[in-house]
Formats: C-alpha cells, structure tokens, sequence
C-alpha cells in the first residue's frame, strides 16, 4: 500500500489583505505551504507529494523552493476555479500510478499544523473502512436559522470537519468522475455523492485552516511551542 497526498492550494489573499496568495505568506519565516509539505514528508518520506496551483502562481511557487532550499519532492498540477476541479485534478495525476488499494488523502494546503497522529488515524482509517475524515466535537453553541427565526439544536449531534480526508484509491477516483455540483463543499460529500459511506477520526484541535490574519498569528504560537517530530516516530510508512 502506498501513500498519496494531495495538496490544495489555490487561494488568494483577499482575506489576509495583502497581494500575496495565503499559501505563500510566511510563517516562521517559511512559506506556509512549504510547512505544510514538510509535515507530511516527515510524516512518511516516502509519501507521493501532489500539490495543485493556479497556473499563475506555479513560477512564483518555484522561486519561493529555490530561496528556503526545499528539498521535499513533489509534483505540481493546475487546479480549477473550483475546489473540485483542483482536488479532481490532483485526483487524475495520482491515478498514473495508484493501486486501488493505496490511500489518497486530499489536504488544504494552509493547514500546515496537522499532527502525525491525525495522518496516522486518517490513512489507517481509510486502510480499514475505505475513508476517514478528520474531524473535532463542536464546541460552540449552535443554533439553527430559518425564516421563523433560530432555535437551538444539540452539538453532540454535530462535528467541525478538517482535512486531511483519505480515501482508498479506487474510490476517490471513482468519485472524481461525477460532474460538479454547488451541494460539493469537500472530498467527503463528493465521495457521499457518489454512494460510498463516509468514516470519521479525531482531528487535532492546532489543525487550523490559515485564512484571516488572526489564523496566522495563532498558528505562530502554536509553532513557537510544538515539538518537532523525532527522526524515530512511529509513524512512519509500514
């Protein structure tokens, strides 16, 4: 069985406020989306790396590799003017040389603090039951909104979704071959759609989506006091 990884990252910086792509700003003085291939090259070295980029960004994305010396292999593919056209995309190039039995996990590329304990339960998940999607409890009140008014519901009833999502191989490519639709807002409700029951693992709660500049100031001190993963972890490909 093999590992694939399929990295999303075409995002602009409207958000942010700056002229910069929010991939490519710097945390900790390295481009967010280099920490983020980093994690999972750590992870297992041996992991097939598939990031998806615009096409005008791909010659920026080279000199941001060159300047901070990245030395993790990887693949770039165009994405889509849609998260599903991007994750399809990478979706295509993986399937060159994926087995139906390996896993593909799909992953935001601003999510660049993702525990190896996350990627280990979501590849092992998938292994088992065909996918796993990481996800956390809610912990906000919540309230249902409608034309009469809100009402309050049950949070134990719902959780907040995160990537990685891992899918064996044959059915995220099965999946990728439905047509798009506005209902698609992730990998899981693609592969939902396209009738394959859908698994749940435990998330990370430091595995924030990089988005407003509040993320980014979180995910500094998040940085600041993590652990680097050692050179033995167990959670290297078996």
């Amino acid at each position: 069985m093999k590992r694939y990884a399929i990295i999303l990252a075409g995002g602009s910086g409207t958000r942010m406020g700056t002229d910069t792509p929010k991939q490519f700003l710097l945390l900790n003085k390295k481009p967010i989306l280099l920490r983020t291939l980093e994690t999972f090259h750590k992870f297992d070295p041996t992991i097939k790396l598939i990031v998806v980029l615009p096409y005008e960004q791909r010659e920026q994305w080279n000199d941001l590799l060159q300047r901070h010396r990245c030395n993790v292999t990887h693949e770039v593919v165009v994405g889509g003017n849609e998260r599903f056209y991007s994750a399809q995309a990478g979706v295509i190039r993986a399937k060159r040389t994926a087995m139906p039995e390996d896993i593909i996990a799909i992953h935001d590329g601003v999510r660049p603090l993702v525990s190896a304990e996350t990627l280990q339960r979501c590849y092992e998940g998938a292994l088992a039951e065909g996918s796993a999607i990481a996800c956390m409890p809610m912990v906000e009140s919540l309230r249902q909104v409608d034309e009469n008014g809100s009402y309050a519901v049950d949070r134990s009833q719902f959780v907040s979704i995160q990537t990685p999502q891992a899918f064996r191989a044959d059915t995220i490519i099965a999946s990728y071959k439905m047509p798009f639709r506005d209902t698609f807002t992730d990998d899981a409700s693609v592969v939902e759609a396209a009738g394959f029951p859908i698994h749940l693992v435990e998330g990370n709660v430091e595995n924030i989506k990089i988005t407003k500049p509040i993320d980014l100031l979180t995910a500094e001190a998040l940085l600041a006091q993590r652990r680097p993963l050692g050179k033995n972890n167990n959670h290297a490909k078996k």
